[in-house]
């Protein structure tokens, strides 16, 4: 018994190492910032203010100024200095006058991910101009190449309404007025990064994000926008090399709130978290602005910043396919999915190239996603909800539900603007809109049930009758009395519950049913989220640790004896049918892994008992 217990510590620490040194992946990179912060508490006298300014200015040979002309009336000025400089501001006796000290983080644009190829996913304007307009819906000519506005349901949603009185303030490089955008309402916005009023475009997109939300529609040019009645407040706050601060978008989002904005799209991101952004979004939310952001480009598990601050609804990307696009963030953080496009098919919006000029542009990314979102929020304000909760929760309810999305690639799931907008105005889907989602999803395909459904559950059911011929076979050599702590341990061992892991109730956690479903072996991954065995929890070491801890109890070491087969049965069939763990791949190595570790769950089971022979 010994000797198997030091061999089944060995193997357990030899497989940690390895499993640590494969998915290594080092510290979390920090948010990039060239000035530091001074938030002035707005109960200190501007006497003071200045004096503290001044000393600053001394003691650290610095410039203090203001951010924008805005910033005046918050008391947020901006020095220059790096993370030395941050933390002895903090520590200094100026801190006391102050509400915040921190980076000045710089967020960039969410990057257009790389092309495998090396054409340019454009259109000249001439092609979209001349081009026969599409037989169905608007007659923008190139609407037709918008498989994301029909991915969305669009033409649904603009039964209901098409965004009229609706102000969405688009928060980015600017916008220019494009041709495709000549017929769109606009409100005065302002120029950040420029400290002016006019917030043109000197990128590109900005006015491509825009052109999403509200391109002109039905003008016989071009192509579609999906709240096209709504009006755009252009801010900008990133600069031509597409980069901000977050001292100018935190008063973009203030700015938008006072100026009577409904919707903020953000298509911008970055790593560091602000205290200042997070105060001006709570503001903005107050006065009932929906905010709207995108998850980020680098396919990690987490959104970036400000798409993972409360009451932000950040949003991840799709590609023709439905499926999560290639490059896009994904996990906590991420509220709903959108179109963003990917290889197969980008986002066709008119924007400007580099020499200013209009041009209609294929692009992809989270950036492209999140204005898809902002478009649907503003059709459902116009359609009478109005608080931003109530948005998102519309948005939420009236998605196209992924039941298997473990890793929250879709949040919600994929936005449906029809339904949404149904939802908004009638307050419930109708019958009509469930069915048609059963079918758009596969439920009224019968090979969806073989082969999802009877055909899955076969691994489970010889697990499960594999278990209990171990134990049938063990009790021949050890008479013992079948118990319900034996029957409940080879069921958790082999295949737990696995018909908890279909049961999906809208709005609450799915992790506690995926755990119930998940046998001993499997909680590594449930639990990660992939479907590669966790090499630690698919082994000998969960059943050594209960039979070690339990085996004196008279009762529960028949549980940790069951575990044991139970593991044993999974494992076996685990190898035959899908050897997949993490850091072995799927192949030969794995399936040794599982069968060796099989054996020893059995050896381990069959040791515990070896000198049990009353009844339980």
């Amino acid at each position: 018994m010994r000797r198997l217990i030091l061999l089944c510590l060995f193997v357990i620490g030899l497989v940690t190492a390895v499993f640590g040194f494969l998915n290594f992946q080092g510290l979390a990179a920090k948010g990039d910032f060239e000035t530091i912060l001074l938030d002035f508490r707005e109960d200190i006298p501007t006497e003071i203010v200045k004096q503290d300014l001044q000393a600053i200015a001394q003691q650290y040979n610095v410039t203090p100024q203001l951010d924008n002309k805005f910033s005046a009336s918050d008391n947020v000025y901006i020095i220059k200095g790096d993370r030395q400089r941050l933390k002895q501001l903090q520590k200094s006796p100026f801190a006391k006058a102050t509400e915040i000290i921190e980076p000045n983080y710089i967020y960039r644009l969410i990057p257009q991910p790389p092309k495998a190829t090396g054409q340019e996913a454009s259109l000249t304007s001439n092609n979209c101009g001349e081009t026969t307009p599409s037989l169905i819906g608007p007659n923008d000519p190139c609407y037709s190449k918008q498989w994301n506005l029909h991915k969305i349901g669009i033409e649904g949603a603009w039964s209901q309404t098409k965004g009229s009185g609706i102000t969405v303030a688009v928060i980015d490089t600017g916008v220019t007025q494009v041709r495709d955008l000549q017929q769109t309402k606009f409100v005065k916005g302002y120029d950040f990064v420029n400290d002016r009023e006019q917030a043109t475009d000197d990128h590109g997109h900005g006015t491509h994000v825009a052109g999403t939300v509200a391109q002109s529609t039905n003008n016989n040019y071009g192509v579609a926008g999906i709240a096209y009645e709504a009006n755009i407040m252009p801010l900008k706050v990133l600069s031509a090399y597409g980069g901000g601060t977050v001292a100018d978008i935190a008063e973009a989002i203030k700015f938008a709130a006072d100026k009577g904005a409904d919707v903020i799209n953000m298509s911008l991101g970055g790593s560091g978290e602000s205290q200042l952004m997070k105060q001006a979004v709570e503001y903005a939310h107050r006065k009932g602005v929906t905010i709207i952001a995108a998850a980020g480009n680098e396919n990690a598990n987490g959104a970036g910043y400000p798409a993972r601050y409360p009451h932000v609804i950040g949003v991840s990307a799709l590609g023709p396919d439905g499926e999560k696009a290639p490059y896009s963030n994904f996990g906590a953080g991420v509220d709903i999915s959108a179109p963003g496009g990917s290889e197969a098919g980008t986002i066709l919006q008119e924007t400007i190239d580099e020499n200013g000029e209009g041009v209609f542009l294929g692009l992809q990314g989270t950036s492209m996603a999140s204005p898809h979102v902002a478009g649907v929020a503003a059709l459902i304000k116009a359609s009478g909800i109005k608080e931003p909760d109530e948005i998102l929760k519309v948005l939420k309810q009236s998605a196209r539900v992924i039941q298997d999305d473990s890793l929250n690639y879709y949040g919600a799931g994929h936005l449906n603007a029809e339904a949404a907008v149904k939802l908004a105005t009638n307050g419930q889907i109708t019958f009509q809109d469930f069915f048609r989602w059963l079918r758009d999803n596969g439920y009224l395909n019968p090979r969806f049930w073989i082969d999802g459904g009877a055909v899955a559950l076969l691994p489970k059911i010889a697990m499960v009758v594999g278990s209990y011929l171990l134990a049938w076979f063990l009790r021949v050599y050890f008479p013992f009395t079948w118990s319900w702590t034996l029957s409940s341990g080879l069921i958790a061992g082999s295949s737990g519950l696995f018909f908890l892991k279909g049961i999906y109730i809208f709005d609450l956690p799915q992790w506690p049913f995926r755990v119930l479903g998940s046998s001993i072996p499997e909680l590594g991954n449930t639990i990660q989220g992939t479907d590669a065995f966790n090499p630690l929890f698919a082994s000998v070491a969960i059943p050594l640790v209960l039979i070690a801890l339990l085996l004196g109890h008279p009762s529960w070491k028949w549980f940790a004896i069951g575990s044991s087969l139970g593991v044993a049965a999974c494992l076996t069939v685990s190898a035959i049918y899908d050897p997949t763990v993490w850091g072995l791949g799927s192949g030969n190595l794995a399936r040794i892994f599982l069968i060796v570790n099989a054996l020893l769950c059995y050896g381990l089971a069959r040791l515990a008992l070896k000198n049990e022979s009353k009844p339980v």
